[in-house]
């Protein structure tokens, strides 16, 4: 499968910051999404599209605790698969829709994909990943009352969210599913918001209540299926270190020692382009020690085929120093 892309969608490329998230709201940007992603689909290549869920995870579970007086509470595992099924629906159907309107001969299809985590993790005990929608600090201060339950933290100056755990992702489970619709020519949806967590307990598979990160899971399946490429599409079209200050410096091409050099320094926050860079080294990492020439590439959605083509994008290679 040299070359597969998986192309891990972010939430910008599903639902805008300040806006409510509609489903109208939602289909119309996941629509220009997969406008942007037409050279892909025409190549022919295998292709596998992961993409996150914070936004939609975090209005399920509110759906859960408004409607708890009434009908059975959610656990957080069914609601991450529900937010899957929900949209991969969404994605299969424009996918379809833009494939009869291109005349691209493929067809599509959402796996719900189970990830297995350990139930020792210990992000369980220090939750790290944020979910649902930004607030500022009267409306973080409101739900704290309202909802003791809920860990609110402040993520960036003024900006608050709530934060669950988000265990490691240790294996796909549907992994060979995936890899055979591929091969098969099918454009495949898969680990949905990181997919689904679940552990090993005394012999049988029990979900797990957290959230698995969306870029994590999307480089373990990269690299275990020997992708070519995994694309992190974000909001921006490359990755810069000293974001934001005078000296800002865009990355074009970066090895993985020069990105974990800037991650370590502190130059990727946590909350935002951290697990990127992350997901991407150890995606190349493991794709190189294993013998594949990979790369993982971060830009935004409008850039990704000109990224592919090296015009664009932050491009994380292996050292090969």
């Amino acid at each position: 499968m040299s070359d597969t892309l998986v192309i891990a969608l972010g939430g910008n490329a599903i639902t805008r910051p300040g806006e409510p998230g509609t489903i109208p709201q939602q289909f119309a940007h996941t629509a220009e999404t997969l406008d942007h992603l037409k050279p892909l689909f025409h190549s022919g290549c295998p292709i596998v599209i992961t993409h996150g869920n914070g936004p939609q995870i975090g209005n399920i579970m509110i759906r859960v605790e408004e409607a708890e007086r009434r009908v059975p509470r959610l656990p957080l595992d069914t609601c991450v698969s529900d937010s899957q099924g929900g949209m991969g629906y969404m994605i299969q159907r424009l996918a379809c829709e833009l494939f009869r309107r291109e005349g691209i001969r493929r067809n599509v299809a959402t796996v719900i994909t189970q990830v297995l985590v350990k139930s020792e993790d210990p992000d369980f005990a220090h939750p790290t990943k944020p979910i649902g929608e930004f607030y500022d600090r009267e409306q973080a201060e409101r739900l704290r009352a309202s909802r003791p339950h809920w860990l609110i933290h402040e993520i960036a100056p003024g900006r608050f969210r709530r934060i669950v755990p988000s265990p490691h992702p240790i294996a796909i489970l549907e992994q060979e599913a995936i890899t055979t619709l591929a091969m098969a020519g099918v454009v495949v949806i898969a680990c949905g918001g990181g997919g689904i967590p679940v552990a090993w307990q005394d012999g049988h598979l029990a979900g797990i209540e957290g959230v698995v990160d969306k870029d994590l899971a999307s480089s373990l399946l990269a690299a275990n299926i020997g992708a070519h490429r995994l694309i992190i599409v974000t909001s921006v079209e490359q990755a810069a270190i000293r974001f934001g200050q005078p000296d800002q410096q865009w990355l074009g091409t970066i090895t993985t020692a020069q990105a974990r050099e800037y991650l370590t320094a502190g130059e990727f926050p946590a909350g935002s382009m951290g697990p990127k860079i992350e997901a991407s080294i150890a995606y190349v990492e493991r794709s190189f020690v294993e013998g594949a020439e990979a790369e993982s590439i971060i830009t935004s959605t409008e850039h990704v085929a000109e990224a592919i083509a090296g015009r664009a994008g932050t491009h994380i290679i292996g050292d090969r120093s």
